[in-house]
């Protein structure tokens, strides 16, 4: 059975540049039979969090959030698409994230960052980690950084430089790995 890995992007900006990022890694992971869905804030509209889905009574959340829901129920993993803003994560991407809290919980989640500059959004990763390990979702210990986004891949994702294949690869490896445990393991059941 293929692995279900939405693929969650950061970025609402006019000029984005993390819909590169989300297609390169996206096509990655399909390479590998896996299932990646793109997430997209631009697309979803989500309001600012007032209420998260699990706090509407039953049957009564938006339609948005409860297509949401049901695909992070049965995802097996989150890849997180993120570029930096003032050496942090993008508010679309907090918000997106903070709509829902179970349905994150034993599955692993991996990083993708990028910037314009030549630290491919390592800072925000790094804050990233925190909240995502307190989602129930901890990162692997990779991460997949692209600097200089905007001549590192087309509009399309294609790269433009011969070492992000080669980095992609080990990238999804392991997260592939992690995320065929973890699935195991929820099937033989969870702590709480």
């Amino acid at each position: 059975m293929s692995l279900l890995l939405p693929v969650i992007l950061g970025s609402v900006r006019s000029d984005r540049q993390g819909i590169r990022a989300a297609r390169f890694i996206m096509r990655h992971f399909e390479s590998r039979g896996c299932e990646a869905p793109l997430v997209d804030p631009l697309e979803l509209q989500l309001p600012l969090l007032d209420r998260m889905y699990k706090e509407y009574p039953k049957g009564e959340a938006p339609d948005v959030l409860e297509r949401l829901a049901d695909l992070f129920r049965r995802a097996d993993g989150f890849v997180i698409v993120s570029a930096e803003y003032n050496h942090s994560i993008p508010p679309a991407l907090t918000n997106t994230l903070d709509h829902f809290l179970e349905e994150y919980f034993w599955r692993p989640s991996a990083i993708v960052c990028y910037s314009a500059g030549q630290f491919g959004g390592v800072r925000a990763a790094m804050q990233l980690r925190a909240l995502l390990c307190e989602l129930g979702m901890p990162s692997i210990s990779s991460l997949l950084p692209i600097p200089k986004i905007g001549t590192a891949l087309d509009e399309e994702g294609a790269p433009q430089q011969s070492w992000l294949d080669q980095a992609a690869k080990r990238f999804v490896d392991e997260f592939v790995w992690y995320a065929q445990a973890l699935r195991r393991q929820r099937a033989e059941g969870t702590p709480y």
